[in-house]
Order: C-alpha cells, then sequence, then structure tokens
C-alpha cells in the first residue's frame, strides 16, 4: 500500500485491484468516485451512530508476513466507543490466550473492521492502524461496557484510514435474539389484553339487562 495515497479508497484499490476493474468494467465507475475524492477518512455523524447500535464486529489483522487472520469481539450496544473523528475503542476481553491479534499487530499495524447489520441489511468495512494498549487499567475500565460479564485484559484502538457502506444486496435478514424476544413479549401482552377485553364483553352481553 502507498504510504501516500493518491486517494482514500486506493488504501484497497492497489494498482493489482484497479487492473481487474478495468478488465472487468467497473473501473470507470470507481473513477467516478476518485474524482470526489474518494472514502470518507473521518467518523461522520451516521457512521457514529451505525457504530453505537451495533453488538459484533470482526477485526482483520496480518503477520508480518501477510497471513491473515479475522477475530470477532462483541458486547451490548456501545461496545465500540468512538474516541475521536477517526479513532475507534473496545476493550479486549480475556479469551483463549492465542493473541494472534495482538502479535499481528506488535508487527503489522494494518488493520481492518467489517460490521453487517443483519436486521436493516447493512454493512460497514472500515480500513485503517490499529494498536494495543496494554497496562492501561483506566483505559481498559473506559471502554469496558458497563454491567457486561467479561474481563477486559487490555484495548485496542483503530485508527481509520477510510470507509466505505456496502449496498443490501445477498445479505439475508436475520433479527437479533433479543430483539425477537421483545416482539414476542409484545405480541403476547397485546393478546393477552385482547382475549381479556374479548371475555368482559361476553360476560357483558351474557348478564341479565336490569
Amino acid at each position: 500500500m502507498d504510504s501516500h495515497p493518491t486517494y482514500s479508497s486506493d488504501i484497497a484499490f492497489t494498482p493489482s485491484v484497479k487492473a481487474v476493474q478495468s478488465r472487468k468494467g467497473s473501473r470507470n465507475a470507481y473513477e467516478r468516485v476518485e474524482a470526489n475524492g474518494g472514502w470518507q477518512t473521518r467518523i461522520m455523524p451516521d457512521l457514529a451512530a451505525f457504530l453505537a447500535e451495533q453488538t459484533s464486529v470482526f477485526l482483520g489483522t496480518a503477520s508480518h508476513d501477510g497471513q491473515p487472520y479475522i477475530q470477532h469481539r462483541g458486547g451490548p450496544p456501545g461496545f465500540l466507543k468512538v474516541l475521536g473523528d477517526t479513532t475507534i475503542g473496545f476493550a479486549d476481553y480475556a479469551g483463549n490466550r492465542q493473541y494472534i491479534t495482538t502479535g499481528n499487530l506488535a508487527e503489522n499495524a494494518r488493520a481492518y473492521l467489517f460490521l453487517i447489520d443483519y436486521a436493516h441489511r447493512r454493512r460497514v468495512k472500515i480500513w485503517g492502524t490499529a494498536r494495543v494498549v496494554e497496562d492501561d487499567p483506566e483505559l481498559v475500565g473506559r471502554l469496558m461496557p458497563e454491567g457486561y460479564r467479561a474481563r477486559g485484559e487490555q484495548a485496542i484502538l483503530f485508527s481509520v484510514g477510510a470507509w466505505d457502506v456496502n449496498c443490501p444486496q445477498h445479505i439475508p435478514q436475520r433479527f437479533d435474539a433479543a430483539d425477537v424476544a421483545a416482539a414476542l413479549a409484545e405480541r403476547d401482552g397485546r393478546i393477552a389484553a385482547l382475549e381479556a377485553e374479548i371475555a368482559a364483553l361476553r360476560e357483558n352481553a351474557s348478564s341479565p339487562s336490569g
């Protein structure tokens, strides 16, 4: 990756990628994106709002020699915290102690966040760099979701280089179990209220008139 790309989207559109785009006929469309400056490089209000709603994220890293790795991280809405117009932070919980992401970031800071909202069929791709912050319990405590039953071992700070939003095509629509349970509880409550109302009407109808 060129350390000084001409366009922000060059973080993903390498010369090799652009050659494939030219061969397959999409280069002209992406040239128009480049003419407008490429992708966003700062966390705009719409992205901040999207991040605040998410309960899941995939973090991509690679070793020095390019071996990729994807790590999942989750938590209650708000576990991804916007710390500035180009910085996202989250607590890294104690887990299986493989430390692949930690090791990768120690030798290769390039990183990638992939977020997908199945319920609303939205996905966001964020390129940038990341670093692990150890031995900073104040930062980890600030990033830990309140009341969440996990142990924050360290913090990960992600610096946004560029981000893009994909179209919803081919995203299956799925719903969070908690949202489904809440909707079913609301439905059941409404049914119970209607049944009680029907029973009261029947009782009134069967009572002899005064």
